[in-house]
């Protein structure tokens, strides 16, 4: 079954369309979410919320009440357009998050307010396509994600293995072992504060960890590193690549126009 196409917009659509499409109004919707932003961190303040807290409070309804016009307005411009972008979805429910009420066992809700400072990665360009750099690096860091785990896997059952009877708060389970192998890789207290002491009873020790650091950190987090930059790189190449068919486009388009005009001052002149 075929579904019915949108009829074209109308003149007041168009109107709100251009509307919310001026760079003037994305950039006050940004400076509004800094803005709330701000308001939020105040309302952290015991001293400020003392002071000023009515005021406070009713500059961040008048924040919500403004993201909540946004939303109204792309809704009625775009229409069913507006729930297949996927970034006007994380904005809609961003938005409805802050709308539920924050009382009774709702209360945590009123925390996760701040999340509407995260709609600044939707408003921003640069920082959407960090995002959409990391979202296209997922599958890649699938493979990278399960080389790891099996690497932390063997040290852990290793590590359990050696030193787990001298030092069971660190390498007593498996869980504890990974759990100490994953502050060894990230370079936290490694040395004076894990290696050296297990050293100490066990004077060859270093030839198990310093591989394990080698690998993880120096090898397989770099892996990590260079699939989100080349996703990163992509991602601007295709929008670079995007910007530059809709240029071509353009330009053809008033190539057309202007073959058009005269051919018709031809026709004119002739006749």
């Amino acid at each position: 079954m075929k579904t019915k196409a949108l009829p074209p917009p109308s003149k007041l659509q168009a109107r709100v369309l251009a509307l919310i499409s001026a760079p003037w109004f994305t950039g006050g919707i940004l400076a509004v979410i800094m803005f709330n932003a701000l308001v939020l961190g105040l309302e952290t303040s015991p001293q400020v919320m003392t002071a000023a807290g009515p005021a406070i409070e009713l500059l961040d309804k008048l924040c919500l009440a403004i993201f909540v016009l946004e939303l109204l307005l792309k809704i009625f411009a775009l229409r069913g357009g507006y729930f297949r972008d996927g970034w006007n979805l994380f904005d809609f429910t961003i938005v409805a998050i802050s709308l539920v009420p924050g009382a009774g066992g709702l209360s945590v809700l009123r925390a996760m307010r701040i999340l509407r400072l995260l709609r600044v990665v939707s408003v921003a360009p640069t920082l959407r396509r960090v995002v959409e750099g990391l979202l296209n690096a997922l599958p890649g860091m699938g493979s990278v994600f399960l080389l790891m785990g099996v690497i932390f896997y063997i040290g852990a059952v290793m590590a359990t293995k050696l030193f787990g009877a001298a030092f069971p708060d660190w390498f007593g389970t498996l869980g504890r072992s990974a759990y100490t192998l994953f502050q060894i890789m990230t370079l936290e207290s490694w040395s004076m504060g894990i290696v050296r002491p297990v050293m100490e009873v066990f004077p060859y020790a270093w030839a198990f960890f310093v591989p394990f650091i080698l690998v993880t950190t120096f090898a397989v987090v770099n892996l990590v590193v260079g699939l989100m930059v080349n996703s990163m790189q992509d991602a601007h190449q295709a929008e670079a690549n995007a910007q530059t068919v809709n240029y071509r486009d353009d330009v053809l388009t008033r190539l057309a126009d202007i073959e058009a005009a005269l051919k018709q001052i031809a026709n004119q002149r002739r006749d």
